[in-house]
């Protein structure tokens, strides 16, 4: 896995910005796993991710990137790869499935 080495950096932060509409000094982790872990997906840095792997380990981020509501195709995808999750599993996969779909013609 691409973040295999996140335990060479356990004083890795989460950049404040990620959570810019939030009191960043009262921002409980836990309570805001999902919501941590999709801010670091669509727009974290190495540092982000580390600090996520390392705080909610690998098995938390799984089941954080199972249950967050929406992701766009790149980010889906992406995740689907790194953590070797099918698509039809991600809660964003079957939202976007049983969304109709416009015509484009």
């Amino acid at each position: 896995m691409y973040f295999d080495n996140h335990t060479n950096f356990p004083n890795a932060t989460l950049n404040p910005r990620l959570l810019w509409e939030y009191n960043f000094e009262e921002v409980d982790f836990l309570k805001m796993r999902n919501i941590i872990i999709q801010r670091v997906v669509e727009r974290g840095w190495p540092n982000d991710w580390y600090f996520i792997l390392n705080t909610y380990g690998m098995e938390g981020v799984k089941s954080a990137i199972l249950e967050i509501p929406y992701l766009n195709d790149k980010d889906m995808n992406f995740v689907s790869i790194l953590f070797n999750i099918p698509l039809t599993s991600m809660k964003c996969y079957e939202k976007k499935q049983s969304q109709p779909q416009r015509w484009t013609s």
